[in-house]
């Protein structure tokens, strides 16, 4: 597309087209001036993977680690590969903008969606964060930094006011959006739902107008997270330039009397405009078509790509006995909960629907040459897994089958208006559409499976809406939740908590699961964040076990067994936008089936999932332990590979894990008390908190075990004081064992500071790959100012005091290995990138 001419356009659009072009049309869309050649852009979720336009029976998209996932890999050379796939499957899906990435601050543990983000160190997070934004715009993608700034937790998160130190907001939460930008300039900033310290951030001059564009200079397009604008004037003159999604009540008639009223000014309506016309103009030159159809990127090389990823995620937390790697020609048992199920995204607006899924059971069934013995050996869902991939549909398919009609099910022979097979019973409907149910409020669905139990025994379903809905089995009623509703936390918030029902089903028998539903016009609760039209169902199912009989079942597998890979964890139901976690421990029977098997087999692998940390109260009798997170398409083979050696592991933890959840430096300061969350840590969250109380972790920050030994020799530090910058050179040898990688980790201590600061903050990293018996250098160049500032509130500027200042080297932040010296000869202040 030829690029515009903005002036020109400018000059030509009539004031209702401005107003029109500064908020979405629809959910995804952004709105077209055809007659001046101004085109409607397509934005696209998000943080692991590019969803398309529908939550509903969508397009099947790659899925990548999660932000955690991707910040543990400590790789940017890595990450804008990945990066660079990402813009592939935006092309595939005819996206012009991705909301993504997302480098919010690790605050707490229990933050509902911490894995969305890279870690609790604002340098990790904003070069990660870099490295994936250059991947991105390298195909003219427009990548969406987000949540600007301080959106940590879920709890009231949009209305919560964030109450930060200056301090602490430009040290801690506002550097890595200062890093990224000046690494990679992104074209989009999405700006949180919540205040800080009394204002909206979407209608804040400070953060917008004066931080983002006064002093960091920085030219993009400011959008809205999505319904997360609370005024008209006040946002448009911060420099708000797009308000997500669209129609919205605030831009439209209101801008016009605001105009009229002179308290937005014509002047400042043609600013938003014209970011907006830049933004087309950036997006032009990817050759993305408007309004293309979306198709898929599934390849070799992206699954390829994905199963790297993965891999190279996984953190080895421990590793004692040489359990690790394990044999592929021993007997081997898999246990656990998240064995036959693929755990590879968190919950929210970060999930899609996969191009297809790998199991840990499945990868590791594929590694072994001997049979293998399996076990659930406890129940660790939140809500009962989904129905779908083990029922067919009335035409002999797997998943079920969607029928929409017009008419409620009391009415007889009514009439089909829709048919769809679909792969599982997880139905957000907000974006489903068919003509005759055009400019319908309510209509109805039945959504029918069926089911050839292998076993006899209790059955347990689950049933969520939001609208109503009725659970029947072989026609029998099961699940009442319509007559009487309980607000839940499901769909954003929206839905009811998930009813229950249980019913004896008998194996080899085929039953009719069938859900009676009515769309969200039928809902018995009040709105409780946004009217998402269609509503949504939602319909689980699984065989019941007494709790310690399968404990008994796992144990007596285990001691029959050479080795035991215990997949444990948690899912993206517990980890989701929309609500925190209440604690951080393992759900259900978790920690007491880890106890068990580990006493019957010490040769045990512990494979966990999470976002997040956890409590681990039977870490001293495990002798491995890896930490996978959720890491996408591909969570199984990776998982695999670095099981069973084919991949030597180099993750290193982006955060602390503490021992339990009062450690945390903001365990008394969490979630909003009437309406605000004071950030009473300060700047010292992380490795800086538990270094400088000197208290104990779980793991520290930067953490992670290798199959090899790598040396670290020979520190160099050169100060170049005419060009600002210091370098470090690092010697790093494989010692022993096979090729493989290890990351280089730099930190500053200042000797006499002004003020306290952390014992140590990092300030590079590097990460190299050794054959065995190799030596590399290392070298990373730092700024002297970037390196040694911190935020001097009383001139409300950077400074970099005179003094003396420690260089660690270490491969975690309790590991030092080198240190060495340099010293800066004058105090100097300083603003900007």
């Amino acid at each position: 597309m030829a690029a515009l001419d903005i002036d020109q356009v400018l000059s030509q659009l009539s004031t209702p087209e401005k107003i029109k072009l500064i908020s979405g049309i629809d959910f995804w869309h952004t709105y077209a001036v055809k007659r001046v050649g101004v085109p409607s852009l397509r934005f696209s979720d998000g943080p692991n993977g590019v969803r398309g336009t529908r939550f509903f029976n969508g397009v099947p998209a790659a899925c990548f680690p999660c932000g955690t996932g991707l910040g543990a890999m400590w790789n940017t050379d890595l990450l804008t590969e990945a990066g660079t796939l990402m813009a592939d499957e935006a092309i595939a899906k005819g996206a012009h903008v991705i909301l993504g990435p997302t480098v919010n601050m690790q605050r707490s543990p229990l933050g509902g969606r911490g894995f969305e983000s890279f870690s609790e160190d604002p340098i990790l997070s904003g070069l990660s964060a870099g490295a994936i934004i250059n991947g991105i715009q390298s195909k003219n993608i427009i990548a969406t930094i987000k949540h600007f700034v301080g959106n940590d937790q879920e709890h009231e998160r949009n209305s919560v006011d964030a109450i930060i130190t200056e301090r602490a907001l430009r040290e801690i939460y506002l550097l890595p959006f200062q890093l990224a930008i000046k690494e990679s300039q992104p074209g989009a900033v999405m700006t949180a739902y919540n205040k800080v310290n009394g204002t909206h951030v979407s209608q804040s001059l400070a953060f917008i107008r004066d931080i983002l564009r006064g002093e960091w200079e920085w030219d993009g397009l400011v959008m809205s997270d999505w319904f997360g604008v609370y005024s008209t004037a006040e946002s448009v003159n911060a420099g708000l330039d797009i308000d997500m999604p669209g129609p919205t009540g605030f831009r439209g008639d209101l801008i016009q009397r605001s105009l009229n009223a002179n308290t937005i000014t014509h002047h400042t309506l043609d600013d938003r405009v014209r970011q907006v016309l830049k933004l087309v103009n950036r997006t032009g030159q990817s050759g993305v078509p408007e309004n293309a159809p979306e198709g898929t990127n599934n390849t070799l090389e992206t699954s390829t790509l994905l199963r790297k990823l993965a891999a190279e995620s996984i953190v080895v937390l421990k590793n004692e006995k040489k359990v690790l790697p394990l044999s592929k020609d021993k007997t081997t048992a898999v246990i656990g909960p998240n064995a036959k199920i693929a755990t590879y995204c968190g919950g929210g607006s970060a999930s899609l629907l996969p191009y297809y899924v790998v199991t840990p059971f499945d990868a590791i069934s594929k590694k072994v040459t001997k049979e293998i013995k399996y076990v659930e050996g406890c129940a660790a869902y939140k809500m009962i897994p989904i129905l779908g991939p083990m029922t067919k549909t009335p035409y002999g398919h797997i998943g079920v089958l969607f029928r929409a009609y017009l008419e409620p099910p009391s009415v007889i022979d009514r009439v089909i208006v829709d048919e769809i097979e679909l792969r599982d019973a997880n139905l957000f409907l907000m974006d489903y559409s068919h003509p005759e149910l055009a400019g319908k409020s309510i209509y109805y669905a039945d959504l029918i499976a069926m089911y050839i139990p292998e076993e006899s025994g209790v059955y347990e379903f689950g049933l969520t809406v939001y609208g109503t809905a009725k659970l029947f089995i072989d026609g029998m009623l099961v699940i009442d939740n319509e007559t009487v509703q309980t607000a839940g936390e499901a769909f954003f918030g929206t839905g009811t908590v998930e009813e229950k029902g249980s019913i004896i089903l008998e194996a080899g028998k085929t039953y009719e699961v069938k859900a009676q539903f009515g769309s969200s016009g039928t809902c018995k609760l009040p709105n409780r964040i946004v009217a998402f039209p269609g509503g949504g169902l939602r319909v689980g199912m699984v065989k019941m076990f007494e709790p310690e009989g399968e404990i008994r079942k796992a144990v007596e597998v285990a001691k029959s067994v050479d080795q035991v890979v215990l997949n444990i964890g948690l899912s993206g139901d517990w980890e989701s936008e929309g609500y925190d976690r209440k604690d951080m421990k393992l759900p259900g029977n978790t920690d007491a089936l880890v106890a068990a098997v580990l006493e019957a087999n010490p040769n045990t692998a512990v494979v966990l999932q999470s976002g997040t940390p956890v409590e681990m109260p039977w870490i001293s009798k495990a002798n491995a332990v890896l930490e996978a997170w959720y890491g996408g398409n591909e969570t199984g083979n990776g998982i695999a590979d670095v099981l069973f050696g084919d991949v030597n592991p180099s993750g290193k933890l982006p955060l602390s894990f503490p021992v339990k959840v009062q450690d945390n430096p903001a365990y008394l300061n969490y979630r909003s008390e009437r309406g605000r969350t004071l950030y009473g840590e300060d700047i010292y969250i992380g490795y800086r908190y538990y270094e400088a109380i000197e208290k104990d972790v779980l793991f520290p920050f930067g953490h992670g075990l290798s199959y090899s030994t790598f040396e670290l020799s020979d520190l160099m530090v050169k100060m170049d004081a005419s060009t600002d910058t210091i370098t470090i050179i690092v010697k790093v040898t494989n010692v022993s064992g096979p090729a493989g990688s290890e990351v280089i980790q730099v930190y500053i201590h200042q000797r006499n500071p002004s003020i306290c600061r952390p014992p140590k903050e990092l300030k590079a990293f590097g990460k190299v790959n050794l054959a065995p018996g190799e030596s590399k250098t290392v070298e990373t160049v730092m700024a002297i100012k970037r390196a040694t500032s911190f935020w001097d509130e009383t001139e409300q500027s950077w400074i970099s005091e005179k003094d003396n200042y420690d260089i660690l080297i270490g491969t975690s932040s309790a590991d030092i290995k080198l240190k060495g010296q340099f010293a800066t000869e004058m105090t100097v202040w300083w603003k900007g990138l």
